[in-house]
């Protein structure tokens, strides 16, 4: 059996943390004199008691977390998350239902950015920076945000925390201590997204705008204080900066630290999964580019601004527009859905099947034709210096071989309700990678999704944290074997 009042007490905890978030967005609320005010105080008090509760029924639990309870835990924090972040949109009447108020807070919570709401512009300031904090959580994880802020409440656990929560098929640390990594990788989080937030100001926005636009950039989450997202600023500077720190978001984590703080910038040419990633943008881009050029005439500056800025934007799953993708060349929409099928690095904040997990393919299969001249070799898998763990290359059969299924059953079920094909393919991409934008005749890259039926929703919003937490983690929950008592 699971340790309930364990479970409990950590689930509580973060909920209180929760609660002091929304109590930041009441005070911003205050400040503004908006019709929002009264919402983030009832919600902060429901989250507040709910916490409490959960405290209350996990009094006197150990700190002993095992392997199930680390993947129950994850799985139910961003359930529960999502369930009490949901109350602003709903006590305010800014979303029509609990579908979609939920709908819009898991998908920010998982970095999503597929929003049901119409007219962001028409919403109170405070209600748009908790959809922007929502992703900027969620963008390194929720709980990893607690092993960084209350390392002492997960105790020993938070290692396997951090296994079932992190991105990629490696989870690596850069100090024994994982509160202490924990600490590193927020650190470079919180800079780069002051130092983002610099740069928009910089580039003309308010004060505002360049907080939430920052947060949405470096959480590779794409919600946006304008209906036109950054298109809205028609500024060439903006749009590059948001490409650079998309372009960083990208990216493994420890890499930055070790390639900007240690200075080890040989080392991050040399990485293959950096020279993939760096490769698919480079070669998409140039694609894009000249089908922009050549069947909609569009200037050479124009398309490499536009069409790198849509490239790097779809690989990393953050869905920031900065034109109309949906009147491009058909061409470039299967570019695009290869980049979102794509993401980013391991350990960043992008969705995708992650750059290292296709190097591990490609590796693998190079060996394979050697394998067949050679027979008798013994043809290890390498990144780098490193050999690969055969039980690391043991996951991704099971990986893409799952990821295919859910994508094959979700098209399935889009287009059984009468979603156009090309649509029914682009939302089970967006949902799986935590892309946000999709393509299609029906529903654009710059539409909401207020137009699904109800049940899409939820099938949508499962499927999104499916993507958020790599199909392992939650779809162990559903196995026989994780609720026997042995």
């Amino acid at each position: 059996m699971l340790n309930w009042k364990l479970l409990n007490k950590i689930i509580g905890s973060l909920l209180m943390i929760e609660a002091t978030l929304m109590l930041i967005c009441s005070i911003m609320s205050l400040c503004y004199g908006e019709s929002d005010t009264l919402p983030f105080i009832c919600s902060t008090a429901i989250t507040a008691a709910g916490g409490v509760a959960c405290r209350i029924i996990g009094r006197g639990s150990d700190n002993n977390l095992r392997r199930k309870e680390a993947y129950f835990l994850v799985t139910a924090t961003w359930v529960v998350f999502s369930f009490f972040g949901m109350f602003p949109f709903l006590i305010g009447g800014y979303t029509e239902n609990v579908t979609d108020a939920f709908f819009e807070t898991i998908s920010g919570f998982t970095t999503t950015g597929a929003s049901i709401i119409n007219d962001v512009e028409a919403l109170p300031h405070a209600i748009l920076f908790w959809r922007s904090m929502t992703q900027w959580i969620g963008g390194l994880g929720i709980v990893f945000f607690t092993i960084a802020l209350l390392p002492s409440l997960v105790g020993s656990g938070s290692v396997k925390v951090f296994s079932a929560e992190t991105t990629g098929p490696i989870h690596t640390k850069m100090h024994p201590r994982l509160s202490t990594s924990a600490h590193f990788i927020w650190m470079i989080y919180i800079i780069l997204t002051l130092v983002c937030a610099l740069c928009y100001y910089i580039g003309g926005m308010s004060a505002f705008d360049c907080i939430n636009y920052s947060m949405t950039t470096l959480a590779t989450g794409g919600f946006a204080t304008h209906n036109s997202s950054t298109e809205f600023f028609n500024s060439p500077f903006i749009e590059y900066t948001a490409t650079l720190f998309c372009f960083l978001a990208g990216i493994n984590f420890l890499m930055l630290y070790t390639t900007i703080i240690k200075r080890q910038i040989h080392d991050f040419f040399r990485n293959g999964e950096i020279r993939l990633y760096i490769g698919a943008i480079v070669i998409c881009t140039a694609i894009v580019m000249y089908y922009l050029m050549s069947k909609n005439g569009y200037d050479f500056w124009n398309a490499l601004r536009f069409g790198l800025f849509q490239v790097v934007s779809f690989i990393t799953s953050t869905g920031l527009f900065s034109d109309d993708a949906g009147q491009w060349p058909h061409v470039t929409w299967i570019v695009l859905g290869v980049c979102m099928f794509i993401g980013g690095c391991a350990g960043s904040t992008a969705g995708g099947v992650k750059c290292m997990r296709l190097v591990f393919v490609f590796k693998i299969i190079a060996n394979e034709f050697k394998q067949i001249l050679h027979p008798n070799a013994m043809l290890p898998v390498r990144m780098g210096e490193n050999i690969i763990a055969q039980k690391t290359l043991n996951s991704l059969m099971p990986f893409f071989a799952l990821y295919l299924t859910l994508f094959l059953i979700s098209a399935t079920y889009f287009t059984a309700i009468g979603v156009d094909v090309i649509n029914s393919i682009t939302l089970c991409l967006s949902c799986l990678s935590n892309v946000g934008p999709t393509l299609g005749v029906e529903i654009g890259p710059t539409m909401s999704w207020a137009e699904l039926p109800v049940s899409c929703k939820w099938f949508c919003a499962t499927m999104m944290l499916i993507g958020r937490l790599e199909i392992f983690s939650v779809l162990i929950l559903f196995t026989p074997e994780f609720w026997r008592n042995n």
